[in-house]
C-alpha cells in the first residue's frame, strides 16, 4: 500500500459567524482567506481540492495559484446540508430537535437535511480519488466525516475535535479496500 500525505484545511471565517452554514454559500472574510493561505504555506502538495462553496473555494484558489496549481472544486467536500436549519443560529432552532440531532445525526437529521451517513458516503468517495499529496480545503463537517472514516471514530468522537476556522489536520493516508490514516499534525 502506498502512503499519501493529505492535509485537511478548514475554510476561513465566514462573513457571518455563528450560523448553521451547510449549503448556504457564505463568503469568507478576507482575513479568513489570509489565515488559510498562511496555514498552507510550505506544505509539500501536488494537488488542491476544495468544496465548491465560496468559503472554501476562494482560499483554495489563492493557495493553488500561489504554487502554480489549478484547484479541483468538488461538491462532495461540502458541509452537511442542514435543510431548513441552514443559515439559522442554533439558538433559533427547536432545542429538543437540535439535541436529538447532535446525539444521533443519522437518525435525527435536520428537517429536509442530510443524514450523517450520506455525508460520510460522499466524503468516502472523494477520499478514494486522492492519489498524490493533496491539500483539501473543506468544512468542519466534511473534515470530521473524513476523520471518522479514516480513523474509525464515531460522530461523537470526531465532534470532540476542536476545528476552528483555518485549522489544519495533516494525515498519512494508506489507500486500500478500507483506507486508513494516521494523524501527523493538528494546527488550530
Amino acid at each position: 500500500m502506498r502512503e499519501i500525505t493529505v492535509h485537511l484545511l478548514r475554510h476561513g471565517a465566514p462573513i457571518r459567524e455563528g450560523l448553521m452554514l451547510g449549503r448556504t454559500d457564505e463568503a469568507p472574510l478576507p482575513a479568513g482567506i489570509d489565515r488559510c493561505f498562511a496555514r498552507a504555506e510550505g506544505l509539500d502538495i501536488a494537488a488542491v481540492v476544495a468544496s465548491d462553496l465560496a468559503r472554501a473555494a476562494l482560499p483554495a484558489a489563492r493557495i493553488a495559484a500561489s504554487i502554480g496549481l489549478v484547484p479541483n472544486f468538488d461538491a462532495r467536500w461540502r458541509e452537511l446540508d442542514f435543510g431548513h436549519w441552514d443559515g439559522q443560529t442554533p439558538e433559533r432552532l427547536p432545542r429538543e430537535a437540535l439535541a436529538r440531532f447532535w446525539q444521533d445525526p443519522d437518525r435525527n437529521p435536520p428537517p429536509d437535511g442530510e443524514r450523517w451517513s450520506n455525508l460520510r458516503s460522499r466524503v468516502a468517495a472523494a477520499l478514494a480519488e486522492i492519489d498524490r499529496p493533496t491539500l483539501v480545503v473543506a468544512h468542519g463537517g466534511s473534515i470530521r466525516a473524513a476523520l471518522s472514516l479514516l480513523l474509525g471514530l464515531d460522530h461523537r468522537q470526531v465532534w470532540a475535535f476542536d476545528l476552528p476556522y483555518a485549522a489544519l489536520v495533516s494525515l498519512r493516508l494508506w489507500q486500500g479496500s478500507i483506507p486508513t490514516a494516521q494523524v501527523t499534525g493538528l494546527q488550530t
